[in-house]
């Protein structure tokens, strides 16, 4: 007999692991419970928000690691593979095997059983853990992601609880009263300037600054005008800009400004959810907004019928603000306030006729690391 979720946490603190991103799942709500107690704990509502939160944080230097169950790792396998596997970034996740074992839910069981084939079909290295016995696979797997700077998947059988002796989760859920102050009446102005000409406009504040742009066309505009080792090119995993970048803001001192776009925002605007909640003071959030998805062709977003800036209130960013020109721009940047900032910026649609950025994703991950450590 022995508390197996207390093993498990010993593993992870042994394995150096500082940030535990969790999702939860009935099976392990005893091992959940044990997490704030340990580590500091960055609860999410999607598992590929964590993925760009994690991914942040590594790249400033902790040791982050996921538990979720294991339906999430099919909502995020490009994620993983466009983020982790592209750029070579560590990953240990600890996942909640459903569907296999002992399964009172029907929808688990397709995904479960097939989840084996699925990451062995991506390329993503995994263990398995059976019983208790079993629980130094946990270890190996932390030891693999590290080492081998790749994201590694534990799934954990139901069976590994069985004979636990973990103190049974208690739910100490308290509702009490919200109050928010919203004003609803806004307007968004027309587009005057390109996303280009925003970025050439910001370039001097943007010096010495941690950025991380968005996949396409934005990073290579950001790499024209105003290339440094302090920049984060994404080409990949849309929607995570943000939350990369909140796991980077929640790492450093330095400010992080985030170049997003309205059709990244609007695939996971959880990530606006999850900036409010950790509210790092660093960080700030530029929301290019042109109505469309520039990088593939100027399809049209639902930006055209609705107010970003209302929608990151919404999600609890207080200190927010519109512009649609570079000098606007500048002028918002350099005024005081802490973060997270939010920065409505409406442009035109249309791109810069730049080149494509010169280095692998490694490269740029490795420059960055290194870059912004002397910040």
């Amino acid at each position: 007999m022995a508390d197996v979720e207390q093993d498990v946490i010993n593993i992870m603190k042994a394995c150096g692991i500082d940030i535990v991103l969790t999702l939860p799942c009935d099976k392990i709500k005893n091992l959940l419970a044990k997490v704030p107690e340990y580590f500091k704990e960055i609860p999410m509502t999607r598992e590929e928000n964590g993925m760009g939160i994690a991914a942040g944080l590594y790249l400033a230097g902790k040791k982050p690691a996921m538990l979720i169950q294991s339906t999430g790792i099919g909502n995020s396998i490009n994620a993983l593979s466009s983020l982790h596997l592209t750029y070579h970034i560590p990953l240990p996740i600890l996942a909640s095997w459903r569907g296999v074992y002992k399964e009172g839910i029907l929808a688990q069981e397709h995904f479960g059983g097939c989840l084996p084939c699925i990451l062995e079909g991506s390329k993503l290295p995994y263990a398995t853990v059976g019983s208790m016995n079993e629980l130094s696979e946990i270890k190996r797997a932390i030891g693999l992601s590290f080492e081998s700077n790749t994201p590694v998947v534990a799934l954990l059988s139901p069976r590994v609880w069985e004979a636990s002796t973990a103190k049974p989760y208690e739910p100490n859920i308290i509702s009490q009263a919200r109050s928010f102050d919203i004003n609803c009446k806004t307007h968004v102005p027309k587009a005057t300037q390109t996303r280009y000409e925003m970025i050439k406009g910001m370039a001097s504040y943007l010096k010495g600054k941690i950025v991380v742009s968005n996949i396409g066309v934005p990073s290579k505009e950001l790499y024209a005008a105003c290339d440094q080792d302090s920049n984060f090119y994404m080409l990949g995993s849309l929607g995570l800009a943000t939350s990369i970048g909140t796991g980077l803001a929640m790492s450093v001192d330095t400010e992080v400004i985030v170049l997003d776009g309205d059709g990244s925002l609007l695939m996971n605007p959880n990530a606006l959810g999850s900036a409010a909640q950790e509210h790092p003071e660093n960080l700030t959030i530029v929301a290019f907004d042109n109505s469309a998805n520039g990088s593939t062709g100027n399809q049209p977003t639902y930006s055209s019928h609705m107010d970003l800036e209302l929608l990151a209130k919404v999600y609890g960013i207080k200190n927010t603000a519109k512009v649609s020109t570079a000098a606007e721009l500048l002028k918002v940047l350099k005024s005081s306030g802490k973060g997270p900032r939010f920065i409505h910026a409406v442009i035109l649609a249309k791109n810069a006729d730049v080149p494509n950025i010169p280095m692998t994703p490694e490269q740029i991950k490795e420059r960055f690391m290194a870059g912004i450590r002397p910040l």
